[in-house]
């Protein structure tokens, strides 16, 4: 079992066996509001194609429990479709991570890729190879079950998610030549080539630290000892100045606030002033796209 501090509760059935299953739990959606051109039973097989992919994939070697899946959703909205088959849109990510002793899940990723498009025939099963490019749609979702189960894993063991940061990297690699967009570094300064290429540079290894340092050493003891959570928590995300230092206003940075925006006021609503507001000479560094929410810090003290 690779999460020891969640092995709280393990599954058994007749003979002491544990009940295994693979890393993602997925929810898909696929929807097309604004398209008009295309039959519903097109999307349902779509998403039940997504889906499958998703969930019934081994994304790893380690061995997962029921309740140590990886909650995450997908929302894959279709913006075009030609011919029936060819399809372009957007895609929602979104991943949680379970904190120990509680029922809460933490959200890790949330952010919207607007490079979608590929090809898909009505009741197809999506193909995947680590090592060459059997199609856009297969290759953008392993791209992100590889960055989901990365993240989580970086939450868990610093720097633990190398592995699979390193896979999704791979597919980068692979896309190189394809004519779908979002591959390239020339493309964007925020697609799927950049994410994965900062996460693994050297200038990057304090979010990575972060990410370890807010959840294995907050979260995940904030059931006992919200204070001192609290402190690790701010910790790790002072850190963050290290990133800002060298790479102001980069992406990933914008990614990690996108997800935790809402849960940090949570934490320090009610934190005494010195401890609040300490944070907010951080945040607004950090983070000035949210500045207007994280003055709730100030005012509320």
């Amino acid at each position: 079992m690779r999460r020891l501090s969640l092995l709280f509760i393990i599954l058994i059935v007749g003979g002491g066996e544990v009940l295994t299953a693979q890393e993602l739990n997925c929810r898909v959606q696929v929807a097309a509001p604004t398209v008009s051109n295309v039959e519903r039973r097109v999307l349902d097989a779509l998403q039940t194609a997504i889906r499958d992919f998703m969930n019934d994939r081994k994304w790893t070697n380690d061995t997962y429990s029921l309740d140590e899946r990886i909650e995450c959703n997908l929302l894959l909205t279709v913006d075009e479709v030609s011919n029936n088959t060819r399809f372009k849109g957007q895609l929602q990510i979104q991943s949680n991570r379970i904190v120990f002793n509680s029922s809460y899940d933490s959200p890790i990723l949330n952010f919207i890729d607007e490079d979608i498009d590929f090809d898909y025939i009505e009741n197809t099963i999506l193909e995947f190879q680590l090592d060459q490019n059997r199609g856009n749609l297969s290759s953008i979702l392993a791209y992100y079950a590889y960055l989901i189960v990365g993240m989580d894993y970086d939450t868990f063991a610093l720097e633990g998610g190398t592995p699979y940061f390193s896979k999704a990297q791979q597919i980068v690699v692979n896309a190189q030549n394809s004519p779908n967009v979002g591959w390239k570094a020339f493309e964007s300064n925020k697609n799927r080539y950049w994410i994965v290429e900062n996460v693994l540079h050297q200038a990057f290894k304090p979010l990575r630290q972060a990410m370890y340092e807010y959840h294995l050493q907050g979260l995940d003891h904030m059931y006992e000892n919200p204070n001192t959570a609290r402190v690790k928590i701010a910790e790790g995300i002072s850190g963050l100045r290290k990133v800002h230092q060298t790479r102001p206003l980069s992406y990933n940075m914008r990614l990690f606030f996108l997800a935790k925006v809402d849960e940090i006021l949570n934490i320090y609503s009610e934190a005494p002033p010195q401890e609040s507001n300490s944070l907010f000479n951080d945040l607004q560094i950090l983070d000035p796209a949210n500045i207007s929410k994280y003055n709730r810090l100030k005012s509320s003290n």
